[in-house]
């Protein structure tokens, strides 16, 4: 585990550099509302959000693929999105539902389509900063998330903690330049939220 400290206006610049290199999906406004789309700004990232109008899942599960094509005599491949991206913004409930989800698309029937688009994917999680005023995430336990993610993002105030579980997360935490080690009374401020 890499816990590092990163104000917002380096966090800023992080995604920032982020967008032009790689397929980044965050938590965007849509009027008076939050969804997940391709982020092209970090002006327009939202981690203050209280609930998305879909779950992140739609990237991992679309509403509609082609899983095989097929040819004259027979012939038939399937057709696997192996493209990489980073989920911006996933919530502590979110997370596990993720990890619900790949728990029963391993098991058994291998879901191919659906671990394909796993593996390729980054999850960044964030804590909640302004739930919504129905949430019931303590009553399901679900109000923290302890795996599934590659980092998690804690709002301390003027700076973000980013906690890099994975080593894909330590990857990605390296790019992000103005990181610095968490120390102790950081660390205590992260438990706080």
């Amino acid at each position: 585990m890499s816990v590092k400290k990163i104000t917002k206006t380096d966090f800023a610049s992080f995604v920032d550099a982020l967008v032009k290199t790689e397929n980044v999906i965050g938590v965007q406004a849509k009027g008076d509302r939050f969804d997940f789309a391709p982020l092209e700004s970090a002006k327009d990232l939202r981690l203050d959000y209280d609930v998305t109008l879909q779950p992140p899942k739609k990237f991992f599960l679309p509403p509609e693929e082609v899983l095989l094509t097929f040819e004259v005599g027979g012939a038939y491949q399937s057709r696997l999105d192996g493209q990489k991206f980073i989920l911006l913004g996933v919530h502590p409930y979110d997370m596990v539902a993720i990890n619900q989800m790949d728990e029963l698309f391993r098991q058994d029937n291998y879901d191919t389509h659906y671990m394909t688009r796993r593996k390729q994917a980054t999850i960044v999680a964030c804590d909640v900063v302004r739930p919504s005023e129905h949430v019931f995430a303590s009553s399901m336990g679900t109000v923290v998330v302890q795996e599934g993610y590659d980092i998690l993002l804690t709002d301390i105030g003027d700076s973000y903690l980013m906690d890099a579980a994975t080593p894909k997360g330590r990857d990605l935490l390296a790019r992000a330049r103005g990181a610095v080690e968490a120390d102790a009374q950081t660390l205590s401020q992260r438990e706080a939220v």
